[in-house]
Order: C-alpha cells, then structure tokens, then sequence
C-alpha cells in the first residue's frame, strides 16, 4: 500500500506527520472491512445444505454492522486531514490478501473458512491498535470497538464448529479451503467408522445323554454324574 499523502491539518493536539501515519492505518482497515461486508455477502447467497437459513440469516447483522465500522473508520480518516478511498479499484490494489476462494458450497463448510477470514483481520486490527495506541488515544479506541463486535461475531461463526469438547473442526488449516473442506459436514461424516461386528458365541455342541441301564429289579433309573 502506498503512503498517505501528509496532510494539510488534523486534529488538534495531533502532528500532520502523526496524522498521516494513522490515516494509514486506518485506509488498510478501511480496505479490510469493505472486503469484509463484500465477503459476508458472498457468503450469504452462496451458503446451501441443512443449515442454510440460519446461517443466511445470521450473516446479514454482520454485514451491517462492518459496514457501520467501515464508514466510522473512513469518516476517522476525514477527520484527519486524509482522503478515504472506497472504490473497488484502490481496495484491490492496495490489499494484502487474495479475494474469498470458496464458492457455492455447505453453509458449515462456509463458516469454517470464514473463521480464518475473521482470524486475519483480527489479528491485523489488534497490530493497528498497538500502533495507534502510540499515536493516537482516539484511533485506538475506534479499532478497540470494532474488534468488541469483530471477535464476537467469529465467536458465533466458532460456535458452530466446535464439539463438545471445545475443539475446532478446521483447526490447523491454513487457507480457506482447506478449512471449509475440514468444517464439511460430509469429511465430518466420512471420519465416523463404522462400529466392528463381533462374531456370535457358537452355539454349544449336544452331547449325548448317557445311557440309563435297567436293573432287573423295577428300580427307579439312576443317572450318575462324573
């Protein structure tokens, strides 16, 4: 991403050449969150199978409310003197990751690579927050409130991936969609063996009854056991 032009003035109390440094951290999140709201929206035309309504549904609130936090970070921006760049063209030339690689596909399997969606761009607001809290008490204190709502809505998006015993379907994966494959709910299936048939107990064999002798005498018959 290329630098922010320095701009003219900023907020009172705060250097242009400061001002300038937080303008570009913001115009990155700025970047991050228009993808992000076009990334849900995908999502949600997109996601099929058992779980489509509730996912579908739960995508929307998310989409608003990161579009809410984009606008809030590009009206931060003017605030500073800078120039908020919203168009498709900037945010692709400037951006540091690639586009949503999983198309049409199992609403579950779309939350696992997801999960990794929200992992990146966390991460990357907590690193801006480090640094703005350097520069800038307000900015810092911006980002702060988007990760509040940004580390709560991939709890909801978690929440559908974990079992009972707190694991993550797609831990350890490391692109989307190799998360997305390992969160399907079919390799969830396909994982499941069969339980083993035991053979049954063969039957016990007959064994002869032994022969009763007759006493010449009329004596009840008397069987002996060994």
């Amino acid at each position: 991403m290329s630098p922010a032009r320095t701009p003219r003035y900023t907020v009172p109390g705060l250097g242009v050449d400061e001002g300038r440094q937080v303008i570009d951290l913001l115009t990155l999140r700025l970047h991050a969150l228009n993808d992000l709201a076009l990334t849900l929206k995908h999502i949600h035309w997109n996601v099929v199978g058992p779980h489509f309504i509730a996912v579908h549904e739960m995508l929307d609130p998310q989409t608003a409310a990161v579009r809410d936090m984009a606008d809030a970070a590009a009206e931060r921006i003017s605030a500073l003197g800078g120039e908020p760049q919203g168009t498709p063209g900037v945010l692709v030339k400037e951006r540091t990751w690639d586009d949503y690689s999983v198309g049409r596909a199992d609403a579950i399997a779309h939350l696992g690579a997801l999960d990794l969606v929200y992992t990146g761009i966390i991460e990357a607001h907590r690193e801006a927050v480090e640094k703005a809290g350097e520069l800038d008490p307000v900015t810092e204190d911006l980002l702060i409130e988007h990760l509040r709502g940004l580390e709560q809505f991939q709890w909801f998006v978690r929440a559908h991936l974990e079992s009972s015993s707190g694991a993550l379907s797609n831990a350890g994966a490391d692109t989307e969609v190799a998360a997305a494959a390992a969160a399907s709910p079919k390799r969830a299936t396909a994982k499941r063996t069969p339980a083993k048939k035991t053979a049954l107990p063969a039957p016990a064999k007959k064994t002869a009854a032994p022969a009763v002798k007759k006493t010449a005498k009329k004596t009840a018959s008397k069987r002996t056991t060994r």
